[in-house]
Protein backbone atom coordinates (compact mmCIF):
# COMPACT_ATOMS: atom_id res chain seq x y z
CA UNK A 1 0.00 0.00 0.00
CA UNK A 2 1.26 3.31 -0.71
CA UNK A 3 0.22 6.86 0.81
CA UNK A 4 0.02 9.44 -1.34
CA UNK A 5 0.17 13.11 -0.37
CA UNK A 6 -1.36 16.06 -2.22
CA UNK A 7 -0.23 19.24 -1.23
CA UNK A 8 -1.24 22.64 -2.22
CA UNK A 9 0.53 25.77 -0.11
CA UNK A 10 -1.03 29.17 0.60
CA UNK A 11 2.13 30.76 1.95
CA UNK A 12 0.97 34.05 2.80
CA UNK A 13 -2.51 33.15 3.54
CA UNK A 14 -5.08 34.38 1.67
CA UNK A 15 -7.22 31.36 2.37
CA UNK A 16 -7.57 32.69 5.64
CA UNK A 17 -7.51 36.45 5.86
CA UNK A 18 -10.11 36.14 2.70
CA UNK A 19 -12.36 33.18 3.29
CA UNK A 20 -11.75 32.94 6.89
CA UNK A 21 -10.09 29.54 6.71
CA UNK A 22 -7.71 28.25 9.06
CA UNK A 23 -4.75 25.57 7.94
CA UNK A 24 -4.33 22.52 7.77
CA UNK A 25 -7.25 22.18 5.25
CA UNK A 26 -7.45 18.21 5.09
CA UNK A 27 -9.83 16.38 2.84
CA UNK A 28 -11.33 16.60 -0.54
CA UNK A 29 -14.50 17.85 1.05
CA UNK A 30 -13.33 20.31 2.85
CA UNK A 31 -10.85 21.80 0.26
CA UNK A 32 -13.43 21.67 -2.37
CA UNK A 33 -15.29 23.62 0.12
CA UNK A 34 -12.11 26.24 0.37
CA UNK A 35 -11.55 26.62 -3.03
CA UNK A 36 -15.33 27.24 -3.38
CA UNK A 37 -15.18 30.18 -0.41
CA UNK A 38 -12.08 31.73 -1.72
CA UNK A 39 -13.24 32.00 -5.16
CA UNK A 40 -16.39 33.95 -3.77
CA UNK A 41 -14.29 35.87 -1.86
CA UNK A 42 -11.68 37.07 -4.38
CA UNK A 43 -12.36 35.57 -7.88
CA UNK A 44 -8.97 37.09 -9.25
CA UNK A 45 -6.84 35.11 -6.57
CA UNK A 46 -4.27 32.45 -7.98
CA UNK A 47 -4.32 30.34 -4.94
CA UNK A 48 -8.44 29.17 -5.98
CA UNK A 49 -6.66 27.76 -9.10
CA UNK A 50 -3.94 26.01 -7.59
CA UNK A 51 -5.99 24.66 -5.16
CA UNK A 52 -8.44 23.40 -8.19
CA UNK A 53 -5.22 21.98 -9.62
CA UNK A 54 -4.33 19.82 -6.18
CA UNK A 55 -7.92 18.88 -6.48
CA UNK A 56 -7.44 17.64 -10.12
CA UNK A 57 -4.51 16.05 -9.17
CA UNK A 58 -6.26 14.17 -6.87
CA UNK A 59 -8.81 12.72 -8.55
CA UNK A 60 -6.38 11.33 -11.22
CA UNK A 61 -4.61 9.41 -8.55
CA UNK A 62 -7.54 8.13 -7.27
CA UNK A 63 -8.70 7.08 -10.56
CA UNK A 64 -5.17 5.38 -10.99
CA UNK A 65 -4.85 3.98 -7.67
CA UNK A 66 -4.24 0.31 -7.23
CA UNK A 67 -4.73 -2.18 -4.68
CA UNK A 68 -4.94 -0.63 -1.39
CA UNK A 69 -3.20 2.78 -2.34
CA UNK A 70 -4.59 5.95 -0.36
CA UNK A 71 -4.14 8.99 -1.66
CA UNK A 72 -5.33 12.63 0.56
CA UNK A 73 -5.28 16.07 -0.06
CA UNK A 74 -4.01 18.75 2.30
CA UNK A 75 -3.90 22.85 2.01
CA UNK A 76 -1.42 24.70 4.26
CA UNK A 77 -1.62 28.34 5.10
CA UNK A 78 1.25 30.22 6.15
CA UNK A 79 1.26 34.13 7.12
CA UNK A 80 0.40 37.58 6.07
CA UNK A 81 3.94 38.78 6.89
CA UNK A 82 6.07 36.28 4.30
CA UNK A 83 8.95 34.89 5.50
CA UNK A 84 10.17 33.20 8.68
CA UNK A 85 7.02 33.30 10.53
CA UNK A 86 4.69 31.96 7.57
CA UNK A 87 7.64 28.98 6.79
CA UNK A 88 7.04 28.31 10.57
CA UNK A 89 3.13 27.90 9.99
CA UNK A 90 3.64 26.16 7.23
CA UNK A 91 6.04 23.47 9.16
CA UNK A 92 3.63 23.31 12.11
CA UNK A 93 1.06 22.09 9.99
CA UNK A 94 2.69 19.81 7.59
CA UNK A 95 3.62 18.03 10.52
CA UNK A 96 0.69 18.01 11.76
CA UNK A 97 -0.73 16.51 8.46
CA UNK A 98 2.37 13.86 8.53
CA UNK A 99 1.27 12.48 11.93
CA UNK A 100 -2.16 12.24 10.79
CA UNK A 101 -2.14 10.90 7.39
CA UNK A 102 1.64 9.16 7.30
CA UNK A 103 2.25 9.60 3.82
CA UNK A 104 4.93 7.61 2.03
CA UNK A 105 5.25 10.18 -0.99
CA UNK A 106 3.94 13.86 -1.68
CA UNK A 107 2.44 15.79 -4.80
CA UNK A 108 3.22 19.62 -4.04
CA UNK A 109 1.19 21.87 -6.77
CA UNK A 110 1.75 25.63 -6.57
CA UNK A 111 0.61 28.53 -8.22
CA UNK A 112 4.00 30.12 -8.60
CA UNK A 113 7.49 30.76 -7.12
CA UNK A 114 6.26 32.31 -4.08
CA UNK A 115 4.59 29.27 -3.25
CA UNK A 116 7.17 27.18 -3.98
CA UNK A 117 9.87 28.67 -1.81
CA UNK A 118 7.91 26.13 0.68
CA UNK A 119 9.17 23.11 -1.14
CA UNK A 120 12.65 22.88 1.25
CA UNK A 121 10.27 22.19 4.18
CA UNK A 122 8.09 19.54 2.36
CA UNK A 123 11.35 18.11 0.78
CA UNK A 124 12.90 17.49 4.47
CA UNK A 125 9.75 16.07 5.85
CA UNK A 126 8.08 13.84 2.88
CA UNK A 127 9.36 12.61 -0.18
CA UNK A 128 8.13 14.53 -3.20
CA UNK A 129 7.44 13.26 -6.51
CA UNK A 130 6.21 16.04 -8.54
CA UNK A 131 5.76 19.85 -8.58
CA UNK A 132 2.85 21.32 -10.62
CA UNK A 133 2.80 24.91 -11.55
CA UNK A 134 -0.91 25.86 -11.88
CA UNK A 135 -0.42 28.57 -14.72
CA UNK A 136 -3.99 30.57 -15.92
CA UNK A 137 -3.96 31.34 -19.51
CA UNK A 138 -5.04 34.67 -20.19
CA UNK A 139 -4.97 37.19 -23.15
CA UNK A 140 -2.09 38.87 -24.43
CA UNK A 141 -3.78 41.83 -25.62
CA UNK A 142 -2.40 45.52 -24.97
CA UNK A 143 -5.37 46.39 -22.54
CA UNK A 144 -4.97 43.04 -20.73
CA UNK A 145 -1.15 44.08 -20.03
CA UNK A 146 -2.17 47.19 -18.87
CA UNK A 147 -4.48 45.42 -16.33
CA UNK A 148 -2.35 43.11 -14.94
CA UNK A 149 0.09 46.04 -14.47
CA UNK A 150 -2.28 47.36 -12.59
CA UNK A 151 -3.51 45.03 -10.81
CA UNK A 152 0.55 44.49 -9.60
CA UNK A 153 0.76 48.12 -8.69
CA UNK A 154 -2.33 47.60 -6.07
CA UNK A 155 -1.30 44.22 -4.63
CA UNK A 156 1.55 45.02 -1.74
CA UNK A 157 3.61 42.10 -2.40
CA UNK A 158 4.34 42.90 -5.86
CA UNK A 159 4.06 46.94 -5.36
CA UNK A 160 7.41 47.06 -3.34
CA UNK A 161 9.19 44.63 -6.24
CA UNK A 162 7.72 47.21 -8.79
CA UNK A 163 8.03 50.45 -7.83
CA UNK A 164 11.07 50.39 -5.37
CA UNK A 165 13.80 49.50 -8.09
CA UNK A 166 11.68 52.44 -10.59
CA UNK A 167 12.18 54.75 -7.40
CA UNK A 168 15.49 54.03 -6.54
CA UNK A 169 16.45 54.49 -10.36
CA UNK A 170 14.87 57.87 -10.96
CA UNK A 171 16.31 58.69 -7.09
CA UNK A 172 19.79 58.03 -8.26
CA UNK A 173 19.95 60.07 -11.51
CA UNK A 174 17.69 63.10 -10.13
CA UNK A 175 20.61 63.18 -7.23
CA UNK A 176 23.02 63.10 -10.37
CA UNK A 177 22.31 66.14 -11.59
CA UNK A 178 21.45 68.11 -8.98
CA UNK A 179 24.83 67.05 -6.90
CA UNK A 180 27.90 69.01 -8.66
CA UNK A 181 29.65 66.68 -10.01
CA UNK A 182 26.84 64.04 -9.99
CA UNK A 183 28.16 62.27 -13.24
CA UNK A 184 30.27 60.08 -11.02
CA UNK A 185 26.74 59.56 -8.95
CA UNK A 186 25.19 58.54 -12.05
CA UNK A 187 28.18 55.98 -13.53
CA UNK A 188 28.01 54.52 -9.92
CA UNK A 189 24.34 52.87 -11.22
CA UNK A 190 26.02 49.85 -13.08
CA UNK A 191 28.03 49.21 -9.46
CA UNK A 192 24.95 49.17 -7.59
CA UNK A 193 23.00 46.97 -10.09
CA UNK A 194 26.09 44.62 -10.46
CA UNK A 195 26.25 44.31 -6.54
CA UNK A 196 22.23 43.78 -6.25
CA UNK A 197 22.38 40.80 -8.77
CA UNK A 198 25.77 39.67 -6.69
CA UNK A 199 23.63 39.87 -3.46
CA UNK A 200 20.68 37.74 -5.75
CA UNK A 201 23.18 35.50 -7.19
CA UNK A 202 24.23 34.13 -3.67
CA UNK A 203 20.98 33.86 -2.00
CA UNK A 204 21.42 36.58 0.32
CA UNK A 205 17.28 37.38 -0.36
CA UNK A 206 16.50 35.74 3.32
CA UNK A 207 18.94 37.88 5.08
CA UNK A 208 18.29 41.20 3.88
CA UNK A 209 14.10 40.26 4.23
CA UNK A 210 15.51 39.36 7.96
CA UNK A 211 17.03 42.94 8.38
CA UNK A 212 14.06 44.78 6.98
CA UNK A 213 11.92 42.55 9.42
CA UNK A 214 14.39 43.49 12.40
CA UNK A 215 14.04 47.44 11.17
CA UNK A 216 10.47 46.87 11.15
CA UNK A 217 10.18 45.70 13.99
CA UNK A 218 12.86 48.33 16.05
CA UNK A 219 10.86 51.15 14.60
CA UNK A 220 7.78 49.41 16.72
CA UNK A 221 9.29 47.25 19.43
CA UNK A 222 9.78 49.93 21.89
CA UNK A 223 9.98 54.06 22.73
CA UNK A 224 14.01 53.76 22.68
CA UNK A 225 14.27 51.39 19.66
CA UNK A 226 11.91 53.81 17.67
CA UNK A 227 14.38 57.13 19.10
CA UNK A 228 17.62 55.30 17.93
CA UNK A 229 16.04 54.19 14.71
CA UNK A 230 14.90 57.54 13.83
CA UNK A 231 18.54 59.46 15.09
CA UNK A 232 19.98 56.71 12.55
CA UNK A 233 17.36 58.36 9.95
CA UNK A 234 18.74 61.77 10.71
CA UNK A 235 21.92 61.30 10.59
CA UNK A 236 21.45 59.61 7.33
CA UNK A 237 20.08 63.05 6.33
CA UNK A 238 22.14 65.34 7.72
CA UNK A 239 25.40 63.29 6.14
CA UNK A 240 23.98 63.89 2.62
CA UNK A 241 23.65 67.92 3.59
CA UNK A 242 27.13 67.63 4.36
CA UNK A 243 28.68 66.11 1.28
CA UNK A 244 26.09 68.49 -0.96
CA UNK A 245 27.57 71.42 1.51
CA UNK A 246 31.13 70.50 0.22
CA UNK A 247 29.85 69.79 -3.18
CA UNK A 248 28.74 73.87 -3.41
CA UNK A 249 31.21 75.48 -1.70
CA UNK A 250 33.86 77.60 -3.52
CA UNK A 251 37.79 77.42 -3.67
CA UNK A 252 37.97 79.04 -0.63
CA UNK A 253 35.31 77.64 1.43
CA UNK A 254 37.03 74.25 0.18
CA UNK A 255 40.42 75.58 1.70
CA UNK A 256 38.59 76.28 5.00
CA UNK A 257 37.26 72.65 5.11
CA UNK A 258 41.18 71.43 5.34
CA UNK A 259 42.77 73.69 7.05
CA UNK A 260 43.84 71.74 9.39
CA UNK A 261 45.96 69.71 7.09
CA UNK A 262 48.44 72.88 6.68
CA UNK A 263 48.27 76.01 4.44
CA UNK A 264 50.36 74.01 1.80
CA UNK A 265 47.50 72.13 0.90
CA UNK A 266 46.50 72.65 -2.69
CA UNK A 267 42.90 71.15 -3.66
CA UNK A 268 43.89 71.20 -7.65
CA UNK A 269 46.97 70.15 -7.35
CA UNK A 270 46.02 66.36 -8.84
CA UNK A 271 42.29 66.05 -9.00
CA UNK A 272 39.84 68.19 -7.87
CA UNK A 273 36.61 66.16 -8.27
CA UNK A 274 38.34 63.47 -6.56
CA UNK A 275 39.52 65.97 -3.79
CA UNK A 276 36.29 67.29 -3.17
CA UNK A 277 34.79 63.72 -3.01
CA UNK A 278 37.40 62.80 -0.61
CA UNK A 279 36.54 65.68 1.29
CA UNK A 280 32.83 65.49 1.92
CA UNK A 281 33.24 62.13 2.62
CA UNK A 282 35.23 62.83 5.18
CA UNK A 283 32.89 65.74 6.66
CA UNK A 284 30.11 63.14 6.21
CA UNK A 285 31.68 60.32 7.91
CA UNK A 286 30.89 61.30 11.72
CA UNK A 287 26.97 61.42 10.88
CA UNK A 288 27.53 57.98 8.84
CA UNK A 289 29.00 56.35 11.84
CA UNK A 290 26.23 58.15 14.63
CA UNK A 291 23.77 56.59 11.74
CA UNK A 292 25.54 52.89 12.12
CA UNK A 293 25.69 53.19 15.61
CA UNK A 294 21.86 54.58 16.20
CA UNK A 295 21.09 51.44 13.81
CA UNK A 296 23.08 49.29 15.93
CA UNK A 297 22.05 50.19 19.09
CA UNK A 298 18.06 49.85 18.14
CA UNK A 299 18.34 46.52 17.54
CA UNK A 300 20.79 45.49 20.34
CA UNK A 301 17.43 47.10 22.84
CA UNK A 302 15.23 45.42 20.71
CA UNK A 303 17.22 41.99 21.24
CA UNK A 304 17.59 42.97 24.66
CA UNK A 305 13.63 43.44 24.95
CA UNK A 306 13.44 40.18 23.29
CA UNK A 307 15.41 37.97 25.65
CA UNK A 308 17.61 37.02 22.74
CA UNK A 309 20.35 39.70 23.55
CA UNK A 310 23.66 37.45 22.42
CA UNK A 311 26.53 40.75 22.51
CA UNK A 312 26.63 40.81 18.99
CA UNK A 313 25.29 44.19 18.79
CA UNK A 314 28.02 45.11 20.91
CA UNK A 315 30.58 43.59 18.87
CA UNK A 316 29.11 45.46 15.57
CA UNK A 317 29.65 48.85 17.34
CA UNK A 318 33.11 47.99 18.21
CA UNK A 319 33.60 47.31 14.77
CA UNK A 320 32.18 50.21 13.57
CA UNK A 321 34.77 52.14 15.73
CA UNK A 322 37.51 50.18 13.81
CA UNK A 323 35.94 51.33 10.70
CA UNK A 324 35.74 54.70 11.59
CA UNK A 325 39.41 55.34 13.03
CA UNK A 326 40.75 53.61 9.48
CA UNK A 327 38.65 55.56 7.18
CA UNK A 328 39.11 59.05 9.19
CA UNK A 329 43.04 58.01 9.06
CA UNK A 330 42.98 56.78 5.13
CA UNK A 331 41.65 59.95 4.04
CA UNK A 332 43.83 61.88 6.01
CA UNK A 333 46.72 60.52 4.29
CA UNK A 334 44.68 60.77 0.77
CA UNK A 335 44.01 64.51 1.53
CA UNK A 336 47.64 65.09 2.12
CA UNK A 337 48.77 63.74 -0.89
CA UNK A 338 46.46 64.99 -3.09
CA UNK A 339 47.24 68.78 -1.87
CA UNK A 340 50.61 68.37 -3.35
CA UNK A 341 52.47 67.10 -0.21
CA UNK A 342 53.94 63.91 1.15
CA UNK A 343 52.88 62.03 4.15
CA UNK A 344 56.14 62.33 6.39
CA UNK A 345 56.62 58.71 8.28
CA UNK A 346 58.32 60.08 11.08
CA UNK A 347 57.22 58.90 14.28
CA UNK A 348 54.96 62.01 14.88
CA UNK A 349 53.11 62.27 12.26
CA UNK A 350 52.63 58.14 11.95
CA UNK A 351 51.41 58.30 15.68
CA UNK A 352 49.23 61.46 15.21
CA UNK A 353 47.28 59.86 12.46
CA UNK A 354 47.20 56.20 12.89
CA UNK A 355 47.34 55.76 16.85
CA UNK A 356 43.96 55.75 16.91
CA UNK A 357 42.97 53.33 14.50
CA UNK A 358 45.88 50.89 16.13
CA UNK A 359 43.91 51.78 19.69
CA UNK A 360 40.68 51.35 18.24
CA UNK A 361 41.92 47.16 17.03
CA UNK A 362 42.91 46.48 20.45
CA UNK A 363 39.50 48.01 22.09
CA UNK A 364 37.80 45.98 19.81
CA UNK A 365 40.30 42.58 20.35
CA UNK A 366 39.35 43.39 24.54
CA UNK A 367 35.55 43.68 23.88
CA UNK A 368 35.44 41.02 21.65
CA UNK A 369 36.82 38.86 23.96
CA UNK A 370 34.65 39.97 27.01
CA UNK A 371 31.75 39.92 25.05
CA UNK A 372 32.87 35.94 24.06
CA UNK A 373 33.98 35.06 27.56
CA UNK A 374 30.82 36.30 28.73
CA UNK A 375 27.85 34.09 26.22
CA UNK A 376 30.19 30.81 26.95
CA UNK A 377 27.39 28.13 28.10
CA UNK A 378 27.88 27.99 31.91
CA UNK A 379 28.17 24.32 31.60
CA UNK A 380 32.12 25.34 30.41
CA UNK A 381 35.07 25.32 32.79
CA UNK A 382 37.05 28.42 33.47
CA UNK A 383 40.24 25.61 33.18
CA UNK A 384 38.79 25.25 29.59
CA UNK A 385 37.71 29.02 28.10
CA UNK A 386 39.34 30.63 25.75
CA UNK A 387 40.46 34.23 27.05
CA UNK A 388 41.93 35.56 24.02
CA UNK A 389 45.93 35.07 25.16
Amino acid sequence: MVRTLVLTVDRDNDLGVKAGIRGPVIGRKATLTAALRLGIADPEESDTNAILGALHNHDRLVENAQGDDEIEIAILTGDVRVGPRSDRAVAMQLDEVIQEFQPDSAVLVTDGADDEASLPIITSRVRVDHVEKVIVRQSKGIESTYYYIAKAIDDPRWRAKLLVPVAIFLMIIGLGLIIPGGGALIGAMPLFIGIWLFAKGLGWEQQLERLMIDMRESATGGIWSSLLWGLSIVSVLLSILTAYQVFSATNIEIDQYVAWLGSEFNVDAVNRDVAVWAIAINEALTWIVVSAFSFALSLGVLRWKEGSFTGRSVLLLGLGGVVYAFAKAALVVVLIEMGGSDFSLDYQSVSDTWGMPVFAIIGYYLLRTAVQSVTEDEGVSGENRFWGV
